[in-house]
């Protein structure tokens, strides 16, 4: 008796709970049930990698690298929800504003966005505007990142153009400034006509007008009021005639995006050169305006080396000489060095190792090391000395002689040894003696 009534009780606490988590679950609706709760996941994973897969046979036949095409669409996920006919028809598009495959890949890489087919098909009826014949890759390339950030289109293009052109400029600086600084195209008449009106007001003629906007068209980007304007007063300051200041732009317009303060630097540098007087003599032969802007130059090429500005200003006055030697020089000597580690010390090491070892025939000095190619140095100090191929580095490795014969093919080339019997040495010993 007692096991049916706890039997009973078991039963109806397992019928309560179960009713209870029965009535949790809504009552299905056909309106809310979609084929998505169908998908399972393994599915949804298959769906983006055949998209994924699609996407990147699409860019590959535009002959966007193979290699690169993962890490672009990982980084740009958005293009994962346009088909592929869509993407192969802004490709199109682009295609048809400038038809280079170089373009191409340049544009993309460096604004994806552009690929929104909604974009490109408003810059489709505006070919003609963009992709004429003075417009250069890069000038398309600007237009479009600048375009697409600000919501633009031809028209708005097409505006800009004529204003420019309005203003007196050719269609050559009409280039050069869409090239450089492509925000020119959200810019009013006003803040044009201001740059002019600066230019004119410092004496500048107006028919030099336009080879200054063409030579350094970053003189929109600078403020009149709070650039321009104090940097002419900084040249005063430092003692220079307006006739030099205007002298020095017209050489020069990117003297106009020096920084306030930057010419004072260099400047002060000269002053304080402890070098001999020819030296100094050349380095002012064209005026200190010019001396100046030599610093800033030289400067600027150590600095984007790696070396900080304080560090590029002590070496110009340990070196006053590099104040005069040419950009390229300098660019030169200084890939030299960067590669002083990785190709001058293991030759270095080789030829101490072999001169401790005696096994240097003649001298061999610091002009010899530096000037033998690679491949030359490692036939003639790595290759006959196997113990040095370890010191020479990785660059033993990758050197191949097309030339040479497979290992252990000499054996092959030497004349084989006979055994001498009496009657050749009889035969040797008559035809020396018929011989004297």
């Amino acid at each position: 008796m007692a096991i049916r009534v706890l039997t009973k009780t078991i039963l109806h606490r397992v019928i309560a709970s179960t009713s209870k988590q029965l009535s949790s679950f809504p009552t299905p609706n056909p309106k809310n049930f979609s084929t998505n709760r169908l998908v399972s996941p393994e599915f949804s994973q298959q769906s983006q990698y055949r998209k994924l897969i699609s996407l990147a046979d699409v860019f590959q036949r535009y002959g966007f690298p193979k290699s690169q095409l993962h890490d672009f669409l990982s980084k740009n996920r958005f293009l994962m929800n346009s088909n592929s006919s869509e993407i192969e028809k802004s490709l199109k598009i682009l295609l048809s504003l400038k038809s280079s495959q170089e373009f191409l890949i340049s544009v993309v890489y460096n604004c994806p966005r552009v690929l929104e087919f909604e974009f490109l098909k408003n810059w489709e009826m505006g070919i003609s505007i963009i992709g004429g014949s003075n417009a250069t890759s890069l000038m398309v390339q600007n237009v479009l990142e600048v375009s697409r950030k600000f919501g633009l289109g031809p028209e708005d293009l097409c505006r800009c153009i004529q204003r420019l052109k309005g203003l007196g400029f050719s269609d050559g600086t009409v280039t050069r400034i869409l090239e450089e600084f492509p925000m020119v195209i959200v810019m009013n008449e006003n803040g044009i006509c201001e740059r002019i009106d600066f230019l004119v007001g410092i004496g500048i003629d107006r028919n030099r007008i336009d080879r200054v906007f063409n030579s350094f068209p970053g003189i929109l980007a600078c403020g009149v009021q709070n650039k321009l304007m104090r940097l002419v007063g900084e040249f005063e300051d430092l003692g220079f005639s307006l006739d030099v200041v205007r002298r020095e732009i017209l050489r020069d317009p990117s003297v106009l995006g020096l920084e306030l303060g930057e010419l004072s630097r260099c400047l002060e540098l000269l002053r304080n050169l402890k070098c001999r007087v020819p030296i100094k003599q050349k380095i002012f032969s064209d005026g200190a305006f010019r001396a100046g802007l030599e610093v800033k130059r030289r400067v600027d090429c150590l600095n984007s080396y790696g070396l900080i500005r304080r560090d590029a200003f002590k070496v110009l006055w340990k070196e006053p000489r590099a104040i005069y030697y040419e950009i390229e020089d300098i660019e030169k000597k200084i890939e030299f060095f960067m590669n002083f580690e990785k190709q001058i010390v293991p030759r270095y090491n080789v030829i101490e190792y072999l001169r401790s070892k005696s096994g240097l025939g003649d001298e061999v000095g610091l002009k010899r090391l530096i000037k033998l190619s690679r491949l030359r140095f490692y036939n003639l100090y790595v290759k006959p000395y196997p113990e040095c191929e370890k010191m020479f580095g990785r660059f033993a490795g990758g050197i191949e002689d097309e030339n040479q014969h497979p290992v252990g093919m000499w054996k092959l080339f030497k004349p084989k040894k006979y055994p001498e019997s009496k009657e050749d040495l009889k035969n040797i010993r008559s035809f020396m003696e018929s011989l004297v």
